[in-house]
């Protein structure tokens, strides 16, 4: 994950939510270690989205499943969700948007995507990766 991509990225997800009229997103790029590459604000939301986008990326890349399969696994296993969310600092979102971000197979980074519904925020994101050629994992 570099620094074009994470920006393209970036904005392939915000013309998908302009072109469906969606809410106005916050979108953070990350790369396979973890790492923030690029994070976006548009403006009208709120001040959280920022760690909202970022918990919701680290937590797929930290886990190796999108945000999606960390949704289910909350509802299924709380108490190892809650664990891991306290093993990350409090700062896992297990909701979907934070989408893996696969090339050939191989985990290049994360995608987490936050200010409309969780579906739009996660439709935002696969449309994003799908546009660059790349393969997005949502765990679902």
């Amino acid at each position: 994950m570099d620094l074009d991509l994470a920006n393209a990225l970036i904005a392939a997800a915000l013309e998908y939510r302009r072109a469906h009229n969606m809410k106005p997103l916050t979108i953070a790029v990350i790369d396979a270690g973890g790492h923030l590459v690029a994070l976006q604000r548009e403006d009208g939301t709120s001040n959280l989205r920022a760690e909202i986008a970022q918990g919701k990326a680290k937590g797929a890349v930290a886990m190796g499943l999108g945000s999606r399969a960390l949704f289910n696994r909350a509802q299924e296993q709380p108490y190892f969700i809650d664990a891991m969310n306290a093993l990350n600092g409090g700062a896992l979102v297990p909701v979907p948007g934070g989408v893996l971000i696969l090339r050939d197979g191989v985990l290049v980074g994360g995608i987490g995507i936050t200010g409309d519904s969780s579906d739009n925020d996660e439709a935002c994101a696969i449309a994003a990766i799908e546009g660059q050629g790349l393969v997005a994992d949502t765990g679902g």
